[in-house]
């Protein structure tokens, strides 16, 4: 469905994305990072509105720059706002349809299906400077969507709806993603989670994790485990663990704190339970975070060289 191979895209002397290669599959999928690190210049040569400065990028087989034919099999709800306020949804998404070639019949009737999937009921016949920012969000994915595109890419989707609102989206994206591509990008995890999509992490402008979650998880276990030991005894109970041999890093930030990683968890716990049964006293464990919120947070924190 989509390939990048070596894309570069620079502005001048910045660097927007930087030698990203990639290969994706039709399905679900979430590009996950935090804001600045690329997502939406990535979107936008996805797109085919920006032509990459080194490397390429199809899709379905096609370069999307200046393709009609390809880019007539995207739909794209960018992460901007809807700067025309004055016309109603019904009329702007049948605008859009008119672009997209449909003529005057069929244009409003595709227009008023994707309003009403998106729920916004009566409000599509009332200006969108009337609306809150919420229900210009529903316009705008029902914008994306109208034209039944094979690859629906969304920017930060669901940003300014409420929980209900964010909630009947993601089942209703998530249930057009059963016989579509669907590609999201967003800077909060449980978001991407929620649609059950195979995560692309980007980070400073950098893809430096692809795969599903499972696959991310086994490539942040494959560094050792960090958990922490609050105890008076800080310089004993390192001793004792690297006299265990399940020690690979050791860092004591204070006097009362010791960081060990391991990738001997069990055994860690074993040596620790006995040596706290001979008496020594800890007073608190914390175990690093293993969830995919966990996961997410130590890829940023190795990308930027902070991890100890």
């Amino acid at each position: 469905m989509l390939s990048l191979q070596n894309v570069t895209k620079l502005y001048g002397t910045v660097i927007g994305v930087n030698d990203v290669s990639a290969e994706l599959d039709q399905g679900a999928h979430g590009l996950l990072g935090p804001n600045g690190a690329g997502k939406t210049t990535l979107l936008g040569l996805i797109t085919g509105q920006l032509r990459p400065t080194i490397g390429s990028v199809q899709v379905f087989g096609e370069a999307p720059f200046g393709n009609r034919r390809i880019l007539a099999r995207i739909g794209y709800c960018p992460a901007a706002d809807i700067t025309e306020r004055n016309a109603t949804p019904q009329e702007w998404v049948t605008y859009l349809m008119r672009l997209s070639g449909f003529d005057t019949a069929e244009a409003p009737r595709r227009a008023a299906r994707a309003l009403e999937e998106v729920g916004l009921g009566e409000a599509c016949v009332r200006p969108l400077s009337t609306l809150s920012k919420g229900m210009r969000q529903r316009a705008k994915l029902a914008g994306a969507f109208a034209h039944e595109p094979d690859l629906l890419v969304l920017d930060e989707p669901f940003d300014g709806l409420d929980p209900i609102a964010r909630h009947d989206l993601v089942n209703l994206v998530r249930t057009w993603a059963q016989t579509r591509s669907l590609l999201v990008a967003s800077h909060l995890l449980h978001e991407v989670e929620a649609l059950r999509a195979d995560l692309a992490v980007i980070l400073g402008g950098r893809l430096v994790a692809n795969g599903s979650a499972p696959e991310i998880r086994k490539l942040v276990d494959a560094l050792p485990t960090k958990i922490k030991f609050k105890t008076p005894s800080v310089n004993n109970l390192a001793q004792t663990a690297c006299a265990a041999g399940v020690v690979e890093t050791l860092h004591i930030p204070d006097v009362n704190t010791v960081v060990i990683g391991t990738r001997q968890v069990s055994q860690l716990t074993d040596v620790v339970a006995k040596a706290v049964h001979d008496g020594l006293v800890v007073s608190e464990v914390i175990a690093e975070d293993r969830t995919l919120e966990g996961i997410f947070s130590r890829l940023v924190k190795l990308h930027r060289g902070v991890e100890q």
